[in-house]
């Protein structure tokens, strides 16, 4: 239940808004004895209704100094004068709307009802959410294979529910997009989706990322920041990456699972967020439970309702169908006339193994939509990169015992084959390479910088 802040003198206009909205929202009163500083970090406030004095020598000096404290909350302001120019510098001073009293009960409810629902879409415009362009209906999802139907029989069910649910699968599976289509077939899809990537935002920021923070709390904190969880109140928040989260932030987000609430980095006031939670992930995490890199109680609550996505060389009955929706899309995007596939095409899609599963079948197809001068995808402009053993580890015999002397090359130039094919198979992402390859993302870097190795999908000086 949002809370409401009413600023009103008159009893007699206290008790029209009581009755009007107290059976709808949490709603207090202010003057109350309290500083009203104070009385904004006791609650977190989703609106305000402020009725101006303009018999006071400054009568717009509480709206701004509301708006300095709480610059996220939407404020209604009213008033028994009615002129053009209070109006319209109420309004400059931020105010969302501005009623002339006397105002009816109904009114006043849909004023603050579009207040709020203004306060939720501003959320998520803050977080840059587009429209948008993929339709999250379970019934147009391509599901062939017996195992992917199983999926989605499962997912439905996970949908209407408000669990906490854990995806796991390969790399490039649909994790994202499916925990997608969990919160558009739910009872929160017309509220915030928010989507967090663990891997994507540095660990000493990940924390301010999820819970805001208050301004001062550190050193660049110029104003104050509503986090992720924020934005999200009310929907749900699908946290990508999951197995990469640093143990003391596993501590913090157990804490939002089992209370719903939260304080913004330096600040003391609890806030409420009602949301729930999606977790995804490609790693083990009983494997990181058991070797201490994941925190047990954690797992045991992020591990409610699982579901398992399965790759694509085990759907093979999805491939064609999958491949035929991808290249129509292509085609949309690249402005390009093309019917379809050919045979040959087909079938060498079938037999191989996709180790980037449908993202790597996606770019293949947009690399083929591209190069293809004809109305048919053929053969000759598909490539597939074919699938390397794993890295050398001790007890597998070494590169030189490995190697006849008469193919030896030296020890860099066999390190930079073994690196760009290692890239090549997990389509340039440089985490999954690093992980393959049993070495840190940040030693990957180095010698790839080092082996002046480039690609054009990589940002420059990355």
């Amino acid at each position: 239940m949002e809370n409401i802040l009413v600023i009103e003198e008159s009893n007699g206009w206290r008790n029209l808004l009581s009755t009007a909205l107290s059976s709808l929202y949490k709603v207090t009163y202010w003057p109350n004895g309290v500083d009203i500083t104070t009385r904004l970090k006791q609650d977190n406030i989703d609106a305000i209704i402020l009725d101006l004095q303009f018999q006071q020598e400054e009568p717009f000096a509480l709206l701004k100094r509301l708006k300095s404290e709480v610059p996220n909350t939407p404020i209604v302001v009213t008033s028994e004068v009615e002129k053009a120019e209070l109006v319209v510098r109420a309004v400059k001073e931020g105010a969302f709307e501005f009623i002339t009293k006397p105002y009816s009960e109904e009114r006043i409810k849909l004023v603050l009802e579009k207040a709020l629902e203004t306060r939720s879409l501003r959320n998520e415009i803050d977080y840059l959410r587009r429209k948008q362009d993929v339709i999250y209906s379970f019934d147009r999802i391509i599901a062939e294979s017996q195992a992917m139907k199983k999926v989605i029989a499962t997912l439905r069910k996970f949908s209407e529910t408000d669990g906490t649910i854990l995806v796991t699968g390969e790399t490039g599976t649909g994790k994202s997009f499916l925990s997608g289509a969990i919160h558009f077939n739910s009872t929160r899809q017309k509220k915030p989706f928010i989507k967090i990537n663990c891997t994507n935002i540095p660990e000493a920021l990940l924390e301010s990322e999820l819970f805001g923070h208050e301004r001062g709390a550190f050193t660049g904190a110029n104003k104050t920041r509503i986090g992720r969880f924020e934005q999200a109140s009310g929907g749900s928040a699908f946290l990508d990456e999951i197995g990469e989260m640093s143990p003391d932030l596993q501590a913090k987000l157990l804490r939002v699972l089992d209370e719903k609430s939260f304080e913004r980095l330096g600040g003391n006031r609890t806030i409420d967020c009602d949301l729930r939670i999606i977790t995804a992930t490609n790693r083990r995490l009983e494997e990181q439970v058991a070797a201490g890199k994941f925190r047990e109680d954690f797992y045991y609550r992020i591990n409610v309702l699982t579901v398992h996505l399965p790759s694509l060389r085990e759907r093979k009955a999805c491939i064609e169908p999958l491949a035929n929706y991808l290249l129509k899309k292509s085609c949309r995007s690249l402005r390009k006339n093309i019917h379809g596939l050919s045979a040959e095409v087909i079938d060498r899609f079938r037999d191989y193994s996709w180790p980037g599963n449908i993202r790597q079948l996606a770019n293949t197809i947009e690399r083929a939509v591209i190069l293809e001068e004809t109305d048919i995808i053929r053969e000759e402009n598909v490539s597939l990169v074919q699938p390397i053993a794993p890295p050398l580890s001790e007890e597998r015999s070494s590169p030189t015992q490995q190697l006849p002397p008469s193919t030896m090359q030296p020890l860099h130039e066999h390190e930079k084959e073994l690196i760009l094919k290692s890239l090549e198979k997990n389509l340039w992402i440089q985490k999954d390479a690093a992980k393959q390859l049993e070495i840190s993302p940040r030693a990957l870097n180095y010698k790839i910088k080092k082996l002046g190795i480039t690609h054009h999908r990589w940002r420059k000086n990355s």
